[in-house]
This record gives C-alpha cells, sequence and structure tokens, in this order.
C-alpha cells in the first residue's frame, strides 16, 4: 500500500501515542544516524546554524531522513567531512496507525468500516512545537553561507514552516 501524503499526519490532535511495549509490530525509523561529520570540530566551531520549526505539526520520519540525506549530502560535497559537525536534535516517538481500507467492488462484504477501527502501526513521528531545533549544524565562519544552503535544502523536505537561524559561537580560551 502506498504511502498517504503528509497532510494527512502533519497536524495533530489529542495526546500521543508513544507506549511502544504495548504496540506490536512498529517498524523501525528509516532515520540510521543522527550525528554526522566531525565531532572534535565542537570546540572549535564558528558558527552553529540551527533550523527552527515555526508552526506546530508532526514530522515523519521518511520526512527526516530525506532531510538529513540532503543537508549532510551538500556539506559533504562543498566543505569536506572534515569541516561541520551535523545533528538532528529531535527523534520520532509517536506513532501512527492506520485503518486500511479496501477501495474496490464488493469490498463492502469484507470489511467493519468504522467498528473497532483502532489501526495498524504504520510509521513514527517527531512530535515538534513552534521554537524546538530540529537540525543543527556546527562550522567554521568561512563556511557561513554553506551551512545556510545546506539547512535551507533540508527545510524543503520538512512538511512544516521552518526559519533558519545562525549564531556566531562565543571564542573559548
Amino acid at each position: 500500500m502506498p504511502l498517504r501524503p503528509a497532510r494527512c499526519y502533519t497536524h495533530f490532535s489529542g495526546p500521543p501515542y508513544t507506549r511502544r511495549e504495548y504496540i506490536h509490530g512498529v517498524p523501525p525509523p528509516k532515520i540510521t544516524k543522527f550525528e554526522m561529520g566531525n565531532h572534535e570540530l565542537l570546540e572549535k566551531a564558528e558558527v552553529k546554524g540551527e533550523l527552527i520549526v515555526v508552526e506546530a505539526g508532526q514530522i515523519r520520519h521518511n520526512a527526516l531522513e530525506a532531510a538529513r540525506i540532503a543537508v549532510n549530502k551538500y556539506l559533504s560535497s562543498t566543505v569536506g567531512d572534515a569541516n561541520f559537525y551535523f545533528r538532528i536534535r529531535v527523534y520520532p516517538h509517536h506513532v501512527f496507525r492506520e485503518n486500511k481500507m479496501m477501495a474496490f467492488a464488493g469490498a463492502d462484504r469484507l470489511q467493519d468500516g468504522m467498528r473497532q477501527a483502532f489501526g495498524k502501526p504504520i510509521g513514527t513521528a517527531a512530535r515538534v512545537y513552534p521554537g524546538h531545533v530540529v537540525l543543527e549544524v556546527w562550522g567554521l565562519a568561512k563556511n557561513k553561507e554553506n551551512i545556510k544552503e545546506a539547512l535551507r535544502r533540508g527545510a524543503h523536505k520538512l512538511p512544516l514552516p521552518t526559519r533558519i537561524v545562525l549564531r556566531e559561537m562565543a571564542k573559548q580560551q
């Protein structure tokens, strides 16, 4: 069954559904790594770029993975793997359920409609609120524009409006 569009899951009402010990068959998140690049750069980083969410909503795990790939690929090809450190700050805890319905002739005899329509788990998502940092990149001041462009490319993969904030890091003696 194909994936539904992001508009079906972006906005939420009600509490998150996160108790995995009671949910059988939850697919694992597609995110392979949450931290990339050169970890030693954190001590001498001059610029920190943050991708901040403007509206409350849910970001599916496949959208987070797409943003991760876009940011990491752009940064590694332009500034090099040794000149940045990149981190995903949110984790997809919320489990999505779907009551799959059949859509063919005679399907009404085979299914129950909305009777006991709890649904089966189909994926996970991260719930974010205004002001949450989704992605952050540390780098050198000479790569400031590349960091901003990488975060812009990652923002296009997310279903919510975002803004990019670049901060100058304080020099450590």
